[in-house]
């Protein structure tokens, strides 16, 4: 019989802390009747946010075509959102129920093409676009793809989306961790960018791959013109491919900020020489489609003969999930001005965006508030990245620590406040070390999806909690040395 020992080393190593022991002692405490809130995962229609009629009312045609001879229930149906799922019908008459092609239905990727092109201004090519099961699965061909040998390495931002971490490690290849400055925004520093690649060189590594996240997670933040202009010159000069997972390009809050493509910006600066792998999906922005698990990859700077081999990596899966590649196509062409469903659209969309920025508002600025912790407040995504304080232990001398020692006991310690946090006061957020952060400090990860009251709920139970916490603890520290 198979045991545990029998499995892959690489996945007993991988570790994804989204979904983690702390998830799981969520769920038991919820079937024992407990009220849990939950904010560890970007996952927004789970969270109360209602779908846009518009996707959920072309899909449901789409799925059961005979509804388009059933007068009686067209009527509930803006009329151009009828005629938009019979222009579907026509170019892919098979349905949703057969394979397609394994890059993705040929209309489908050139109106993602056209969708560069509208948003960016810039030369597309829906050749250059592979349609796949959410972004994750665009990340995950990308880096088997470039992963030669296993002391091929992938530069990851610390603190990261653990996707990234548990795929290279899955796949076994080396990470190689970059700290991003909190102190400046979470923007990218050169010389950091510069010590991590230098270090993995002389430990035997071979650099391939950078990987970003715009807007940030965990962090929130949106990188600048400037920031991602540096970017693109440290890929060229250590010869690196670029990761740009831009998945939360429509989550933007602050006024100060604006997404900027990495397709864009190389355009403008005319790079050529730098390949460039961005990712896209229908579960962030707006729509929350989580389920659907549509996204694509676009490839920039990508030979033909490459550009064959990451085709022929996707037909091996046959081809992404039709609803997903119809979901992606949807995201990518919405209503127009003078449309039935314009209006309503709008009104969805901008309703869903407003709360978003009500909430991280909120968000920073009650947390702001609470003794021993700190938070900039998210200038886009779904998330923040709380740091917080808690007093030394005296019994512990952390200057005689390894690293790793170091690294495990303030594991330990935030992953203790976290499960804390959820079996006192029902929320449930994920440790900071899941994510990774620099030595020395503590966080845990926050989504602000749930509903503004269960976020004005959320900060209220959290600020007793902390409070209380740090107390005991200080106490405890006293009593062990009296």
């Amino acid at each position: 019989m198979i045991t545990k020992e029998s499995l892959s080393r690489n996945l007993l190593a991988a570790q994804y802390a989204v979904r983690g022991p702390i998830v799981h002692r969520a769920q038991q405490l919820e079937e024992q009747g407990r009220k849990i809130i939950y904010c560890n995962i970007g996952n927004p229609q789970a969270l109360k946010q209602k779908p846009l009629s518009y996707l959920r009312q072309a899909l449901s045609l789409l799925e059961y075509p005979p509804l388009l001879e059933r007068q009686e229930i067209l009527h509930s149906y803006p009329r151009d959102i009828i005629e938009k799922v019979k222009s579907i019908l026509e170019r892919h008459p098979h349905g949703t129920g057969a394979y397609t092609q394994s890059a993705g239905i040929p209309f489908i990727r050139q109106a993602v093409a056209d969708f560069i092109h509208k948003r960016d201004g810039i030369p597309t090519d829906r050749d250059h676009v592979i349609l796949t099961d959410g972004a994750s699965k665009g990340v995950q061909a990308s880096i088997l793809a470039l992963l030669k040998k296993p002391n091929d390495g992938f530069m990851i931002p610390i603190p990261q989306y653990p996707l990234y971490s548990a795929t290279i490690t899955l796949y076994g290849g080396k990470q190689i961790g970059y700290f991003i400055d909190e102190e400046n925004g979470w923007q990218l520093n050169e010389t950091i960018l510069t010590a991590s690649v230098e270090k993995a060189k002389r430990e035997g590594i071979d650099p391939v791959a950078i990987a970003i996240i715009n807007p940030g997670n965990p962090t929130g933040a949106v990188l600048s013109y400037e920031n991602i202009t540096m970017i693109v010159g440290f890929a060229r000069r250590f010869n690196l491919s670029i990761m740009a997972d831009e998945v939360y390009q429509e989550n933007v809050y602050d006024p100060k900020a604006k997404f900027h493509s990495f397709a864009k910006v190389m355009h403008e600066i005319g790079e050529t020489g730098v390949s460039l792998f961005s990712f896209h999906s229908v579960s962030k922005g707006f729509l929350g489609e989580c389920g659907h698990r549509g996204g694509y990859v676009e490839f920039r700077n990508i030979p033909d003969d490459v550009l064959s081999e990451l085709v022929k990596l996707q037909s091996i899966s046959l081809c992404a999930n039709v609803d997903g590649q119809i979901a992606t196509y949807l995201m990518v062409t919405p209503p127009k001005v003078g449309d039935e469903s314009y209006e309503t659209y709008v009104k969805e969309r901008d309703g869903i965006l407003a709360a978003l920025k009500a909430k991280a508002e909120l968000l920073g600025e009650e947390i702001n508030k609470i003794d021993g912790m700190s938070l900039a407040v998210p200038q886009g995504a779904m998330y923040a990245f709380v740091k917080f304080e808690l007093p030394p232990d005296p019994r512990v001398d952390m200057s005689t620590m390894s690293n790793v020692e170091r690294l495990d006991y303030e594991s330990k310690r935030d992953e203790h406040y976290c499960l804390g946090l959820l079996e006192k006061a029902g929320l449930c957020v994920v440790p900071g070390s899941g994510f990774g952060q620099l030595p020395g400090t503590l966080h845990f990860r926050t989504t602000f999806l749930p509903p503004l009251e269960e976020i004005k709920e959320f900060v209220k139970k959290l600020k007793e909690f902390h409070l209380r916490y740090v107390q005991k603890l200080e106490e405890s520290y006293q009593l062990s040395h009296s």
